[in-house]
């Protein structure tokens, strides 16, 4: 009956609205646990001490890591300034005693921390137990500051600079303290320090001299309970937590993994506490924790070993070396190579969860993301541990094996030992894949924090009220219905956490009425809400649950849920486990982005401060350096998949920057990691170039190799190149999503416009095009539209004469074209919002994956009338340049034409005919020579077809532009569809208005008619401007008109007059005979799979050649004497021979598919010729060149020249 009379000091609870209400009160954690009346005043209390002593000790953590040896920063007098020996001392102990003075403070702070937990402990041991606790939140305290004192002293044990300074401080106190008076003070201080300083564990020493001073001083003589009974408890907590994996994050784990040999010596100092231990918690367990973890992380280059620990402390506690089985340890463990296999389901649930973020998530869906977002700490957890523990581990254990391979073993650094030649190839692959893991999920999550918050806010709420308004509610009807105390305990829990105003179902009150009812079993419902419970909830309801599972006996054997003996049926036990282990998660998941930050901080990876004391060097450089050595292997290793994770190893660089300067709080660390990262990166740029460099020339010398080398080879593989993943870096936009864009910002300006005074928008895109100056005709834009023409465009683009569209060719090899990275930008850099962005890219993706008359327009508005004539010269440029280079090619392919080439026969039918222009054509040696012909053909012809695009597109703004000042122009149409002037006098409408306006303001005499003046000669300009634009020439009759000037200089080498004054058709080797040849060999290749040549080229090819015969004066004799026209007149004879029932049975069976093709490619010649007819009429040239006697006259040229741009031909001229 103890317990049921101990649960007489806990009264009822408080309504929450009062608990609420009590946070206005107290500032304290945990402060308003005494609004709920639950008798945990002294647990608080003690609470939030331990609690400002642990945020404490971590400030003298970090000062003792960070420390470093001031004496190696002194300067040495030399000979000749002994004299000044006495200043030196003097300012060395100022110096010096400052450093000290932290040290003091350190000892101090234990002396304080081992007081309080050793009154602690013994406060919450005492038999009668007149005060409630230790709570669970008290017993972690408990540990962590336990915690907090091991790695104090750990690092006071390893810092051999701190006593080092301590002696030359002393050193100088002597020699300063001659001339003080009453130093025994001081010196006995000195003495004191220099003790807790040279002695090995003092701290730990010292905690246990406290505890067990206050044990005997308030033990009782009636009982031989003592202090070690909360040690025996906190030994089996931790035990269980390690066991059950109770530890949501890594770092609780490796706190309870390092105070748990302390608490093993602890506990058992003498002979009787070791039989008392053994009893409750069996060694065998402890013996398996510490072989499943056999080195510890305490610091980022400072480990723990369990073993180390229990074989060191059983020297200063000599009852705890009986102990031989904890002395004999442990195995070591691996970071495993892969855990591929834990992230794609989870990173596929996250997208899926982040796409849907705009639909309204149901119950069991919010559910599910409750789940998942604890999956994912799990997973964050368990990788950063995993990194942690394997770092520990190869600090423990140098590497010893690259001795062979150094050519000075003495230049070799420990720091090298334990990192540079410690990490195989294999682990930096999986170090690198790993902290990718650990970076993209986090990253993921921390940008999921708002999309998720509700949900998981109602989860929490969800699973919460379902607890105590539900389960709580069936225990109270069933299991614990005769036992009024436990009940009392139930009541409370439901009082101080059920939200009776989300509630649907019947209130409390009627809860007892309805017990016996028919609805006895139906649960409550309620609404969701977003409300999850404070940190003082969670706290007294774990503390609740543990008073009704064990009724606050810390002795009763088993742990806190293994008791076999209570009377608490199985169900409900598992129950109440349960929930209590998912109060202290729920803490972790509302503490979303803290806990975030946590898992994914990985800044350990670069610190070194024991190394570098120990090594006696100021920094290491970079090749030692953890983070760089994981960038460095994924560019060795060329690995294609790690390619796109070589900048996250970067992000550890920000991480031990966060904790430099927010942790350690040294500003000293912040900038040697900054120097650091700076000079990596730049080292890192220059190499991601050489390899992007090195990837595609390797490339591009296997594409070389011959095929049957290879295939020759046994070992061919090893010529092959990998493909790596360069294209994140090479990305490109597209004209109409620029030009929407652009259309946003200038709207944009519009707003802005209406209420600050700013800049014009076209001055301000002047500027950012670099066109202000007057005689810049280019702009930014410009440019690169012509880069991508030049480079894209024109050669890996083709014609489709049907839909007037440029598509990108499958079958030409797209060639690598260095674009700079475009730039991480925040979604109001282009449309605003997200929504936007993606709203804008849906209409951009209509016009995507083709180039016609819409991109034409996008142009237009874009280069405007300054920078579009410059786009226009610098294409007609590039067509006489490729003009220039075709010339040498064709005369090779004229000097393999044979002398004689007369009409082929018709008595062969078309199986001949191919077969003797064969024979003709000995161009078999020359592929390479044809391809490149035709590409450059291809070329001349999507330009000039981008020319008529563009003259179109201008025809339609300029008819826009007419159709909007031919009434204030006075313009009308003619009978015969000339434009008439609608006045007589020559004046337009707007002049005639302003005009009259400035006759009857002269008239009037009661306003100054200057300004009326003014405006009537702008009127005039304006009329004249107008006017002037009306008479605009076609660019692409220029652009045909500059190519034939760019013929001009070729006319005698391809269109050569007879000798005989004659046209001798059986020798002409002028281009149309080239083009010829080579449009017959290309039909024949189309037909054949593959490769497909029109694929490859296109309409392009007959819109180039058509225009160059037509341009020279040839298309009569193409038309007359074309292979391909000529094979069609011999199938049509053929098939008309044969009739119509045995259509082509002896002379084209076999052919129909080229014949079919020489058709399309004669309608498409016909087509671009009556199209140059139309825009570039040559009957007066066809009439001079041939006559009806054969005789030829020389041919007439164009009087425009290629630098005349400046002076389009007019249309009125």
């Amino acid at each position: 009956m103890r317990a049921l009379d101990r649960q007489r000091s806990i009264s009822m609870a408080v309504p929450v609205e009062e608990a609420i209400a009590a946070l206005s009160t107290f500032s304290l954690e945990y402060s308003d646990v005494h609004a709920y009346r639950l008798s945990l005043s002294e647990d608080t209390k003690s609470l939030n001490q331990l609690n400002t002593l642990i945020q404490e000790g971590k400030e003298m953590v970090s000062v003792l890591y960070a420390y470093r040896s001031c004496v190696k920063a002194l300067p040495q007098l030399p000979d000749s300034m002994k004299q000044s020996q006495a200043d030196l001392y003097l300012e060395t102990y100022q110096v010096l005693d400052l450093e000290m003075s932290r040290l003091r403070e350190i000892q101090r702070w234990q002396a304080l921390a081992a007081s309080k937990l050793a009154a602690d402990m013994q406060r919450f041991s005492r038999p009668e137990r007149r005060i409630n606790g230790p709570t669970v939140t008290h017993l972690w305290s408990m540990l962590k500051l336990l915690d907090v004192l091991v790695q104090l002293d750990h690092l006071k044990n390893a810092k051999a600079s701190i006593p080092n300074d301590f002696s030359w401080y002393k050193r100088t106190f002597t020699q300063v303290s001659i001339q003080w008076q009453d130093t025994d003070s001081m010196r006995e201080e000195l003495d004191d320090l220099q003790i807790f300083l040279s002695t090995r564990w003092a701290i730990l020493l010292n905690l246990h001299v406290e505890m067990f001073r206050v044990n005997k001083l308030f033990l009782s003589s009636l009982t031989n309970d003592s202090v070690e009974d909360i040690l025996q408890v906190l030994i089996v907590y931790a035990a269980e937590c390690l066991e059950l994996d109770f530890a949501l994050l890594f770092p609780e784990r490796h706190v309870l993994l390092r105070v748990l040999p302390v608490l093993v010596v602890l506990a058992t100092s003498s002979e009787k506490d070791s039989e008392s231990l053994n009893k409750r918690v069996k060694m065998n367990r402890l013996i398996a924790i510490f072989k499943n973890d056999p080195v510890i992380p305490a610091f980022p280059d400072l480990h723990l070993s369990p073993a180390a620990i229990l074989k060191e402390l059983s020297m200063y506690f000599p009852k705890f070396s009986a102990q031989t089985r904890l002395l004999s340890l442990p195995a070591p463990h691996e970071l495993p190579p892969r855990e591929v296999q834990e992230y794609p389901p989870y990173i596929l649930a996250l997208l899926k969860s982040i796409e849907s973020a705009d639909i309204e998530w149901s119950k069991e869906v919010k559910g599910c993301m409750y789940d998942m977002v604890v999956e994912g700490f799990q997973l964050l957890s368990r990788w950063s541990c995993r990194i942690w523990e394997q770092c520990a581990w190869k600090f423990s254990r140098p590497c010893k094996e690259f001795v062979a391979s150094v050519e000075m073993t003495s230049s070799v650094s420990d720091y090298e030992k334990v990192v540079r030649f410690n990490y195989s190839g294999d682990e930096r692959k999986a170090l690198v894949e790993l902290v990718s893991y650990i970076k993209s999920i986090g990253s993921m999550m921390q940008r999921c924090d708002t999309v998720v918050a509700d949900a998981l806010w109602e989860t929490v709420h969800a699973e919460v009220q379902d607890f105590v308004q539900n389960t709580l509610a069936a225990m109270l009807r069933t299991t614990f219905r005769k036992k009024k105390d436990l009940c009392r305990i139930l009541s409370d829990m439901r009082t101080l956490s059920a939200d009776w105003m989300a509630n649907t179902a019947k209130p409390e009150s009627e809860l007892h009425a309805s017990q016996h009812g028919g609805e006895e079993n139906k649960g409550n419902l309620f609404f969701p809400r977003a409300v999850a419970p404070t940190a003082a909830q969670v706290h007294c309801l774990q503390f609740l649950i543990y008073e009704v599972v064990s009724g606050g006996n810390m002795r009763k054997p088993g742990g806190l849920f293994g008791n076999s003996s209570s009377d608490i049926p199985a169900n409900d036990l598992k129950q109440l486990e349960t929930f209590f282990y998912k109060l202290s998660f729920f803490l972790h998941i509302l503490d979303y982005s803290v806990t975030v930050a946590t898992l994914t901080d990985l800044g350990f990876l670069w610190f070194r401060e024991f190394y570098l004391e120990s090594s006696r060097v100021i920094q290491f450089p970079i090749d030692c350096s953890l983070p760089w050595m994981l960038v460095d292997h994924v560019l060795e290793s060329q690995n294609g998949g790690l390619l796109e994770s070589v900048l996250m190893p970067f992000d550890i660089y920000n991480d031990s920057a966060q904790h430099a300067l927010v942790v350690l709080k040294q500003r000293f660390l912040y900038d040697e990691i900054e120097a650091e990262v700076d000079n990596c990166f730049d080292i890192f740029v220059s190499r991601l170039c050489e390899t992007i460099f090195t990837h595609y020339k390797s490339w591009a010398a296997s594409e070389l190799l011959d095929p049957s080398f290879l295939f020759t080879l046994d070992n061919g593989e090893k010529f092959s190149v990998r493909p790596m993943r360069f294209t994140a870096l090479l990305n490109m936009k597209r004209v109409k999503e620029l030009e929407k864009l652009l259309e946003i910002l200038k709207m944009t300006h519009e707003f802005l416009s209406r209420d600050l005074t700013i800049d014009s928008f076209s001055i301000m895109l002047s500027e950012m095009m670099e066109n202000v100056s007057l005689v810049s005709y280019s702009s930014r834009l410009a440019s690169q539209i012509w880069t991508e023409m030049q480079n894209d465009f024109l050669p890996n683009f083709i014609l489709c004469n049907t839909t007037q569209r440029f598509v990108r060719s499958s079958k030409v090899p797209a060639a690598p074209v260095q674009k700079p990275s475009v730039p991480y930008a925040k979604p109001n850099f282009y449309c605003g919002t997200p929504e936007l962005n993606s709203a804008h890219q849906s209409f951009a993706r209509l016009h995507s994956g083709f180039f016609g008359l819409p991109h034409m327009f996008s142009i237009v508005r874009l280069l405007g009338t300054r920078s579009l004539p410059w786009l226009i010269r610098a294409l007609l440029d590039h067509i006489s340049t490729k003009i220039t280079t075709l010339e040498p090619m064709i005369t090779g392919l004229q000097e393999a034409l044979p002398k004689s080439i007369g009409l082929l026969p018709f008595d062969g039918g078309v199986t001949g005919c191919m077969r003797l222009v064969k024979e003709l054509l000995k161009w078999q040696s020359k592929t390479e020579l044809k391809t490149e012909i035709l590409h450059g053909i291809k070329e001349v012809g999507s330009a000039l077809y981008w020319m008529g695009l563009l003259d179109i597109v201008l025809r339609e703004v300029d008819t826009t532009q007419f159709m909007q000042v031919a009434s204030w122009l006075g313009l009308i149409p003619g009978t015969d569809g000339q434009i008439l002037q609608s006045q007589e006098n020559g004046n337009s409408p707007v002049v005639t208005l302003f005009k009259s306006a400035t006759a009857a303001m002269v008239s009037s005499n009661h306003v100054n008619p200057a300004p009326f003046y003014t405006m009537s000669k702008q009127a005039e300009a304006a009329d004249l401007l107008y006017k002037a634009n009306l008479n605009t020439g076609s660019v692409l009759e220029y652009a045909l008109a500059f190519t034939s000037a760019a013929l001009d200089k070729y006319c005698t080498k391809w269109s050569a007059a007879p000798k005989t004054g004659f046209i001798d058709i059986t020798t002409s080797k002028d281009f149309y005979r080239i083009f010829s040849g080579l449009q017959i060999e290309y039909l024949e290749d189309c037909m054949q799979v593959p490769p497909n040549n029109h694929e490859m080229l296109g309409d392009s090819v007959a819109w180039g050649g058509c225009t160059i015969i037509y341009l020279l004066g040839q298309q009569l004799h193409f038309e007359l004497f074309d292979f391909s026209y000529q094979v069609l007149n011999i199938a049509e004879v053929d098939s008309a021979a044969t009739g119509p029932s045995n259509k082509s049975h002896h002379f084209s069976q076999g052919w129909e598919v080229l014949l079919e093709a020489m058709k399309k490619a004669r309608r498409l010649n016909n087509h671009v010729f009556s199209m140059l007819k139309a825009r570039c009429p040559l009957e007066d040239k066809q009439a001079c060149a041939i006559k009806q006697s054969g005789a030829p006259l020389h041919r007439i040229k164009f009087e425009n020249t290629v630098s005349a741009f400046e002076t389009l031909p007019q249309k009125c001229s």
